[in-house]
């Protein structure tokens, strides 16, 4: 019988279908990012771990420098999968597929790089950052100092008011949508710049819940009707270029419960909460939006400072 965590990773990503990490290997942005940031910070003679290895292809990749990589997963089609797939490749023999639990395994020497690609936009859903804090935890009592390098070494987390569109042929549905961020979406619209809620760096203690009450002006008019959630991931730190190796994960838009109408010059207050692995539904029911200030009406009651 499943406990109780097994239960939830069904439902928060552990078990995400095979297909669906062959759909991640065909996102070139994603791994071309990684494959960069993997070879800048892996040197040779290092020992790698990553935890939650799917296909096997970002423990390949380290493997090309690395004396040896160990490559943990928990669902066991993945397992197979990666162990085929690897065979397959130059450098496959140096990585060892483990089926365990990332939130148990520890490797049986110290490591150099940890990689870790757990990741869904605003850290919800799979358990990135569960993950890693429960490694340094567990690593440190095991290994002491210092810690790995950690891949993505860093987030950040932004939200930005929208005007998004909900008409589908017709059909009104306001629904959680998932978009490109470089593509152009017709009929969205910014209606302020976005704003940063949360900087994560692993190498420090994490909190496990991300709030926001913040303050927008708005831009441009428009219908305020969805919440637009941007996370950027920090896969590499490069110091002699003054530059980073960064992965943006696809902007994730959710429907607000009440639309209303803003102009350019409105002051909008936004404010939510959830906690890291959570699901999408937990987010929502936290999401809060209004005008506190009113471009509009203050120009009505005080026409000469308006003039």
């Amino acid at each position: 019988m499943l406990n109780e965590r097994e239960i939830e990773s069904c439902y928060l990503g552990q078990f995400i279908p095979v297909h669906y990490h062959h759909n991640m290997l065909m996102d070139q942005n994603r791994m071309h990012g990684f494959k960069s940031a993997i070879a800048y910070t892996v040197k040779p003679g290092m020992k790698v771990l990553e935890l939650g290895g799917g296909t096997g292809v970002l423990s390949c990749f380290a493997a090309a420098q690395a004396d040896k990589v160990w490559c943990v997963e928990f669902n066991p089609d993945m397992v197979r999968e990666a162990r085929k797939m690897l065979a397959l490749n130059p450098h496959g023999e140096k990585v060892e597929v483990v089926h365990a639990d990332a939130f148990e395994y520890l490797p049986p020497e110290p490591v150099d790089v940890v990689i870790c690609e757990m990741i869904h936009v605003g850290m919800l859903r799979e358990k990135q950052v569960e993950v890693i804090e429960s490694f340094k935890r567990r690593y440190l009592a095991r290994f002491g100092g210092p810690l790995p390098i950690f891949l993505p070494e860093a987030v950040i987390m932004a939200v930005q008011p929208m005007q998004q569109e909900y008409d589908f042929e017709g059909f009104y549905a306001p629904i959680v949508q998932f978009q490109q961020n470089n593509a152009v979406h017709p009929g969205v619209v910014d209606l302020a710049p976005p704003s940063v809620y949360s900087i994560i760096d692993f190498t420090q203690d994490t909190d496990l819940v991300f709030s926001f009450d913040g303050k927008f002006v708005v831009e441009r008019p428009g219908t305020l009707n969805a919440l637009r959630f941007i996370t950027k991931n920090i896969l590499a730190v490069v110091p002699e270029q003054s530059n980073t190796i960064d992965w943006l994960n696809h902007y994730m838009c959710l429907p607000l419960a009440a639309p209303m109408s803003v102009k350019a010059g409105d002051v909008l207050q936004v404010s939510f909460q959830y906690r890291a692995g959570g699901s999408i539904p937990s987010l929502e029911a936290t999401m809060r939006a209004q005008v506190i200030y009113d471009m509009a009406l203050q120009s009505a009651q005080h026409p000469a400072v308006y003039a």
